[in-house]
């Protein structure tokens, strides 16, 4: 994948979440994020590993972007449950140690939340699937650095661009690195007619005001 150029890997992430469903437009049956917000649309990266061909573009556009933005780090960390997968194969492809780090501590066994190696005094990247409000993979990274893991960069798949998360991630001191954003698979759902018109309108209206869109809408 040619990273280049910016708009076409993006654009090519984009098409390759639509093509293999995981990018589903519900502006009548929207679902609730765990942030609460009421979203007309939904992103499923979980689906990737299904589909080898499209999953590969994904770990070949981290590569690249790891290249492209000259990032260093000694250890993975793949966020939990979907981004485990995903820094696993990367962590696999550059011979790179991986570890996973969980939302919340298990209640038995151990009860730890980063598991699969020692982080301490290494420089950790972070990988997650996909960032709405950014709360979620803050408190993850807060999690690495407790163990004395140094996180400066995270890597996702998709953004949505939320200007919280953006000041989130800008507060935690941590440069997001992301492949594509949903403005784009949204431009990118119209030209190939996985959307209407009107379901755009309707997406975008919900992107002004993700957390009163809801209400507004009558959810």
């Amino acid at each position: 994948m040619d990273i280049s150029n910016g708009v076409n890997y993006q654009k090519e992430i984009a098409r390759a979440l639509l093509n293999i469903g995981a990018v589903d437009f519900k502006p009548k049956e929207p679902i609730t994020f765990k942030s609460g917000i009421i979203s007309p649309v939904y992103c499923d990266n979980r689906k990737f590993p299904f589909y080898p061909f499209e999953w590969k573009k994904v770990i070949d556009g981290f590569k690249n972007l790891i290249e492209k933005d000259n990032i260093n780090f000694d250890c993975l960390a793949g966020a939990e449950l979907a981004g485990i997968p995903h820094s696993s194969a990367l962590g696999f492809a550059l011979s790179k140690p991986s570890v996973m780090v969980r939302k919340q501590p298990k209640d038995h066994g151990t009860g730890k939340r980063v598991e699969g190696g020692d982080i301490n005094g290494k420089k950790v990247l972070m990988l997650e699937d996909l960032v709405s409000t950014g709360s979620t993979s803050i408190s993850m990274i807060e999690t690495l650095r407790k163990e004395g893991g140094q996180v400066s960069d995270c890597l996702i798949i998709v953004t949505y661009g939320f200007t919280e998360s953006v000041e989130a991630f800008e507060k935690a001191g941590v440069k997001l690195h992301a492949l594509t954003s949903f403005f784009v698979i949204l431009e990118e759902a119209l030209v190939m007619n996985k959307c209407t018109a009107e379901e755009k309108f309707v997406i975008e209206d919900w992107f002004n005001d993700p957390h009163g869109w809801g209400k507004k809408q009558g959810f």
